[in-house]
């Protein structure tokens, strides 16, 4: 298999948030779906044949990048030990959803970002700054909720310490159409 396609296969999955399919990754890279299917094999193979901390695994229809099991105790500890390891743009959207809008799900996370947040609220719960706070009495969902750490991590007292976001906000939904009406008419 071509080490150009596996070098390909690499760059794109380590920035994936979440699976990537097969077809996605065929027709980003060009290429047959069964050759990149190959290739995928081969280097999740690879990775194990030689005990890398890392594996590649097919999950939920597609191809993601893990820490190995037997490393998960290590990982842990590094996250939990406070490391000053940034937080990414997905991370600080997800996070200022739960922390306005709490307590809330991550289905209604998700809706409101637009995109899947699993991933990063496992990461934030993780770090102690999101945990479990009950379920929805009508979908059974379970809720999320900021936490003491996080309150301490912004240098706030209470959520009521938080910036008002209606200043950032439009007036109605007439200055949205305004404003969408302007943008057309200078494109």
């Amino acid at each position: 298999m071509s080490n150009e396609i596996q070098a390909a296969l690499e760059a794109i999955l380590l920035v994936a948030d979440e699976p990537v399919s097969e077809v996605v990754l065929a027709q980003v890279l060009e290429h047959p779906r069964g050759e990149v299917a190959a290739a995928l094999r081969e280097l999740a193979e690879s990775y194990d044949d030689a005990g890398r901390g890392f594996q590649l695994r097919q999950v939920a229809g597609g191809w993601r990048f893990y820490t190995r099991d037997d490393f998960a105790p290590l990982v842990e500890r590094f996250i939990q030990d406070g490391q000053e390891v940034r937080l990414t743009q997905a991370a600080l959207e997800t996070l200022a959803v739960v922390a306005y809008r709490q307590p809330v799900s991550r289905a209604r996370v998700s809706a409101v970002r637009g995109v899947n947040c699993d991933g990063v609220m496992r990461t934030l719960v993780l770090r102690g700054l999101v945990e479990e706070t009950g379920t929805d009495p009508e979908r059974g969902a379970i809720l999320y909720r900021t936490t003491s750490y996080f309150l301490e991590r912004l240098g706030i007292a209470s959520l009521d310490d938080l910036p008002d976001l209606a200043p950032f906000l439009p007036e109605s939904i007439e200055d949205i159409e305004d404003n969408e009406r302007l943008r057309r008419a200078g494109s």
